[in-house]
């Protein structure tokens, strides 16, 4: 379910050069309409190529103005069916609502960690190259070595 960008609700992130959406979306499919040439509104944003959407659903995520949807297939919601995303400042809520009426709204707290505060090898020091090579299990390339006869399961 790509996503699309309302644009009675998108304020531009307040005029910067790169909105939110730009900065965060991993295929660099949000743009900045600077002039209102391809929303007919300025500074407004929105998806250049709503195919190609990952759906990570990122920029529906740290939009703060709740500007940014899912563009729903018809298979998933048909007959005036929704899926709203609601961002809080510590949680997202997802209200599904179903074409009988029905609400169902489902709440998620945001994870976020300051960049760099991870620590990627938990306490231990960063493994040396030629340890990783005396395990067998890589090559000089630095690619997954070929499986050895002796290791292949044979079923008779």
């Amino acid at each position: 379910m790509p996503t699309f960008v309302r644009t009675e609700k998108c304020d531009g992130c307040k005029g910067q050069d790169k909105t939110a959406c730009m900065y965060i979306c991993p295929h660099d499919l949000m743009a900045l309409d600077k002039d209102g040439s391809v929303t007919g509104h300025p500074m407004k944003a929105w998806n250049q190529e709503p195919e190609q959407c990952w759906e990570c659903y990122s920029c529906v995520k740290i939009c703060p103005q709740n500007a940014i949807e899912v563009r729903h297939y018809a298979d998933i919601v048909p007959l005036g069916g929704s899926v709203q995303p609601l961002r809080g400042s510590d949680s997202i809520m997802w209200m599904i609502k179903f074409r009988n009426g029905t609400a169902k709204r489902f709440k998620f707290p945001i994870r976020t960690t300051s960049e760099g505060s991870i620590d990627p090898y938990g306490g231990k020091s960063m493994p040396k190259l030629a340890d990783i090579q005396k395990s067998g299990f890589f090559t000089l390339s630095g690619g997954f070595r070929a499986g050895k006869q002796e290791e292949l399961i044979r079923r008779k």
